[in-house]
């Protein structure tokens, strides 16, 4: 899905938007609901997460903000515009993080970006490339191969591959999966920078101590629904569980 994305995005005239919303959004693939009737909006400097057991729809969101899939009702609209509006040029400004991170692991590190680099069609491709090692925090491995690297290292260089093209819209799936204590601590040092630096972020996790350290708000997914989910309060774990217990009571209408 990130392949497609960045094999068919551009930085020529990308066009700017100051938040992501989506009005009454359905997707449906076949007799299959994969998401139903979804409003939802995040600006710049935000963090908005999706929690949700596997099959909630979170994938599929992620898909249709990064122009992947097109809604089967409803629109999405980025700084007021919707991408049919703003045309090819708005996958320019998106950047998208999957399961897999997608480098090629007979390459280097330095190698995967400056490819990567040069599929967005970016000047100065070096320069690129040793910036994002820099924030990776992994200059002295950038020429290493990165199948030698451990799992959290290929997510650190993943993520700034995604970055490369400074995307105004950051969407991340689960990139937390599999990583250790201090591979997190340095994703979650590098998702407030790019806050602070106004990205507009969509994250999906299951990881409830993670997400109270880099959410600004949380969404919780059901079957494709938006479910009532309080942002005040107790633990993000205890809302989780209230919202699921209410969501589950007997009688409760599908």
């Amino acid at each position: 899905m990130a392949s497609a994305l960045l094999a068919s995005s551009t930085t020529q005239g990308s066009p700017n938007f100051d938040r992501v919303v989506f009005v009454d959004v359905s997707k449906h693939f076949g007799r299959h609901r994969a998401l139903a009737h979804v409003s939802l909006e995040c600006g710049t400097g935000e963090v908005l997460g999706f929690l949700g057991g596997n099959g909630a729809g979170k994938s599929t969101l992620l898909a249709l903000a990064a122009t992947m899939l097109e809604p089967s009702a409803g629109h999405i609209r980025y700084g007021g515009r919707s991408a049919r509006e703003q045309g090819s040029s708005l996958r320019g400004n998106i950047g998208l993080l999957g399961h897999e991170v997608q480098l090629y692991p007979e390459l280097t590190a330095r190698e995967n970006l400056e490819f990567f680099a040069e599929l967005y069609g970016l000047d100065q491709v070096g320069d690129r490339s040793s910036e994002a090692l820099r924030h990776a925090g992994l200059s002295s491995r950038g020429d290493d191969l990165i199948g030698g690297f451990s799992r959290g290292m290929r997510q650190r260089v993943a993520l700034e591959r995604t970055l490369l093209h400074q995307p105004r819209l950051l969407l991340l799936d689960e990139p937390f999966t599999g990583l250790d204590e201090g591979a997190s601590s340095a994703l979650v040092e590098r998702l407030e920078a790019l806050k602070r630096d106004g990205r507009i972020i969509f994250l999906t996790t299951h990881d409830f101590e993670i997400a109270e350290l880099v959410l600004d708000r949380a969404m919780l997914l059901r079957a494709g629904r938006l479910l009532p989910f309080s942002q005040t309060g107790e633990s993000l774990r205890a809302r989780y569980l209230d919202a699921m217990r209410s969501e589950l009571k007997p009688g409760r209408a599908e």
